[in-house]
């Protein structure tokens, strides 16, 4: 009988998957979970890494198949959203394993801890953890105002 998998996997094209996974490891505390499948050049063809319960796949670029990363792009208008016991702990490890800072950690109008990094790979990662638990009202008021405070220039 076949591994029933989640209902969606995200799979992250690199241009070096092994310094990825290591990225991913030291930074998030992934954890490299079945076999990494490499291509006679050594490249990686394949491999499944599990963070906060939930699978991802890394793989190197094959630009003969069209398998091009986020960096080949400038970027990717996908993120990804972590989420943490402790942002500022992952944030700053993700900062010092290469991470480009996008939003250092803040508690966020919606009530999350949050910060934002970019990897060395080009793609972009969320990092959150609860801060406070606000009611739906609560959401709404403090969505108004940070969107006016936008709007009107300040922050």
């Amino acid at each position: 009988m076949q591994e029933v998998r989640q209902a969606i996997t995200p799979s992250l094209t690199v241009n070096d998957a092994n310094a990825a996974i290591t990225f991913y490891e030291k930074s998030f505390g992934a954890k490299v979970d079945g076999v990494i499948s490499r291509g006679k050049d050594g490249r990686v063809l394949h491999s499944e890494l599990v963070l906060g319960g939930m699978k991802f796949f890394v793989n190197d670029e094959f630009p003969e198949m069209g398998a091009r990363g986020a960096v080949h792009y400038g970027g990717s208008p996908v993120h990804l959203q972590l989420r943490v016991k402790d942002v500022d702990a992952a944030y700053n490890a993700a900062v010092a394993n290469g991470a480009k800072s996008m939003m250092p950690p803040e508690n966020a109008f919606w009530g999350d801890r949050y910060a934002c990094v970019t990897d060395p790979f080009g793609h972009v990662w969320g990092i959150s953890a609860p801060h406070e638990d606000l009611s739906e009202a609560e959401q709404k008021e403090r969505t108004e105002k940070w969107l006016h405070e936008q709007e009107s220039g300040k922050k």
